[in-house]
């Protein structure tokens, strides 16, 4: 007797069940996708004890002529793919066809459609028990309805598995805000027990996104969010990513779309984390939405069967693109920005007038030391300008690093010759010899001034280094490091990268590779544990920005001891000098370590802080 048999429907779909339908979201994501692949522009969701008893989605989509229903219920029947063409550039959400045969292998499931162009409706109902579906007229709206009922009923021990309603439900609540999101202008209900959770509105101008997108991610994150839309080699980003000032203790508010299907990808994760690699505060997780467009050719969606992970054609493209539109739009963010959104003064009290700045000629600029009070100054004048600048430059020269990386002075330093209005404002004291106060027109600036001089000497040391090259040095001895294949061939692959990175390494063997030249900047570092990081990610990314991130750890370090430090007294021109230098500063807004440099606390917070208008 062979031992060999086929399995029958209903075991066959209970096994492809434990892919597609881990929990009742799981359920959600496949019938709401089908939904938006309908072409659906109003999408309501009915949940009763967190999906268990009822799951019930209701579209406005294309519906499901009455002869293709049976059909939709079958394993491996689908109308969005006919060809391995079609597979290898899908730009549908789904496409396998499991998800409906399922779904009804272990509820019970009724749907009901009517096609725009058909004039009546009909319902088809399946239960896992028998698979039969059972076709019957009904009444309905263009579009279609699925029910589903006593999930898992005849799969009592999946159910032990699941958890509290209120834990379903919280994952049910997140599919619908990623696809909410994932489409911005297709109108959202969901219920839970008969009450309204979400009710969303279709987005269609860029007004209605931004409206969108702070219900879902919350008006903090709005407030914070840098809007990105770059375009370049046949890709396309847009969304909005949050100042690293806004980060997160877990990666739960991070979002990202490619050609509309939310995923989660190690590539895309590490090019955003070398994004926020010189501003996130440690331990620290970024925050965005983002929404990357390509050539659906060039993107594998069929990789895992939650179609949760993609595989890029053009990997290392997607990669660079992906980090250089994030790291040139986080280094774009300077006090400029960040003051002008800033409440505008005249959205605080009608009875508070317009603050005037007082010219040098009424209030000249005091020069004495900050210790000596509290001195109301204005927007000096450009001679007084470059004298600030002069007194400014002590600091850095006083710093011992000079002479490694030229004067910090020379062609860095803001000339302001039209110094009327200033985002950071103008200083009045310093505070205990750490803080600088000063006053702009949206109300006070408080500068941590060690912090902020520390970023600026560290952007103006990798400036420099960027200017004259990587500086190398021959190892005394040459280092004969042993490696896997798939690490020496990469080694191979990208040798001119590592001679631009300032390391020489040479395959020896096929398994063994030898070091012989280093950058000069790091030749105390660990060289070995330097050159295999580099390897692992040139054969994981097929790029590295490791070596730049180590010199960058070293300057960082030196940076640190060469700013400004705390009880150092600065003259009102220091301060002044230094609040330009920050708006001239790219990534200004934090140290090295991803702390903030500065706050601003405008008219209408201080009056909240003393009660006043109550």
């Amino acid at each position: 007797m062979s031992k060999i048999h086929l399995l029958s429907p209903r075991l066959a779909n209970q096994i492809a069940a434990g892919e597609v339908v881990e929990r009742p979201s799981s359920v959600v994501k496949e019938l709401v996708e089908n939904a938006l692949d309908a072409g659906a522009r109003k999408i309501e969701i009915d949940i009763e004890s967190g999906g268990v008893k009822l799951i019930r989605i209701r579209d406005d989509g294309g519906g499901i002529q009455r002869e293709d229903l049976p059909m939709a219920l079958s394993r491996h029947a689908t109308s969005k793919i006919e060809t391995l063409e079609d597979l290898e550039a899908v730009a549908t959400l789904g496409f396998r066809g499991e998800a409906l045969a399922s779904i009804c292998s272990v509820s019970r499931l009724s749907l009901t459609s009517r096609p725009q162009n058909q004039g009546e409706a009909w319902k088809v109902e399946v239960e896992g028990r028998d698979m039969k579906p059972e076709i019957s007229p009904a009444a309905h709206t263009p579009g279609t309805t699925v029910e589903v009922r006593d999930l898992f009923y005849n799969t009592p021990a999946r159910r032990k598995f699941m958890r509290t309603e209120k834990t379903e439900f919280g994952h049910i609540e997140e599919i619908i805000k990623r696809q909410a999101l994932g489409r911005l202008s297709v109108a959202f209900t969901l219920r839970h027990n008969q009450k309204v959770v979400h009710q969303l509105r279709p987005a269609g101008s860029e007004e209605d996104h931004v409206r969108r997108i702070g219900q879902l991610c919350g008006a903090n994150f709005i407030e914070s969010a840098i809007p990105i839309n770059v375009s370049a080699s046949g890709l396309s980003l847009s969304g909005w990513v949050a100042k690293p000032t806004f980060s997160r203790s877990q990666a739960d508010l991070q979002y990202f779309f490619v050609n509309g299907r939310v995923i989660r990808d190690k590539l895309v994760a590490h090019a955003v984390r070398q994004a926020y690699q010189d501003v996130l505060y440690h331990g620290r997780h970024p925050a965005f939405v983002l929404y990357l467009e390509l050539d659906p050719a060039t993107v594998d969606v069929n990789v895992h069967p939650t179609k949760h992970e993609v595989r890029f054609r053009e990997g290392r493209m997607v990669h660079d693109f992906l980090f250089r539109s994030l790291h040139r739009a986080l280094a774009e963010v300077k006090p400029q920005i960040a003051a002008a959104e800033a409440m505008p003064v005249a959205e605080v009290e009608q009875e508070r007038p317009v603050m005037q700045w007082p010219t040098q000629d009424v209030l000249p600029l005091r020069q004495q030391p900050a210790a000596s009070g509290f001195s109301m100054v204005g927007a000096p004048s450009a001679g007084a300008v470059r004298e600030q600048i002069s007194a400014y430059g002590q600091l850095h020269d006083n710093s011992g690093l000079g002479d490694m990386f030229g004067s910090a002075q020379a062609g860095t330093a803001p000339t302001m010759d039209n110094a009327a209005e200033a985002p950071l404002g103008y200083a009045i004291a310093q505070l205990h010899g750490v803080f600088v106060l000063a006053q702009n027109a949206q109300g006070m600036v408080l500068v941590d001034m060690h912090a902020a001089h520390e970023r600026i000497v560290y952007e103006r040391m990798k400036r420099s280094l960027h200017n004259s090259g990587v500086t190398t040095q021959p190892m005394l001895v040459p280092m004969n490091l042993a490696v896997s294949r798939r690490e020496s061939l990469a080694v191979e692959e990208n040798a001119e990268t590592l001679r631009q990175l300032g390391l020489e390494i040479t395959v020896a063997g096929v398994e063994s590779i030898i070091v012989r030249q280093v950058p000069a900047l790091l030749r105390n570092a660990n060289v070995e544990a330097l050159v295999r990081d580099v390897i692992a990610e040139l054969a994981e990314h097929g790029s590295t920005r490791k070596v730049e991130e180590t010199m960058n750890e070293l300057l960082g370090t030196m940076a640190c001891h060469g700013a400004v430090r705390a009880n150092r007294q600065l003259t009102i021109a220091e301060m002044n000098a230094l609040l330009r230098d920050m708006e001239d500063t790219e990534r200004s807004g934090q140290c090295n370590h991803g702390r903030p440099t500065w706050v601003q606390l405008t008219m209408s917070e201080l009056d909240k802080l003393f009660l006043r208008g109550r």
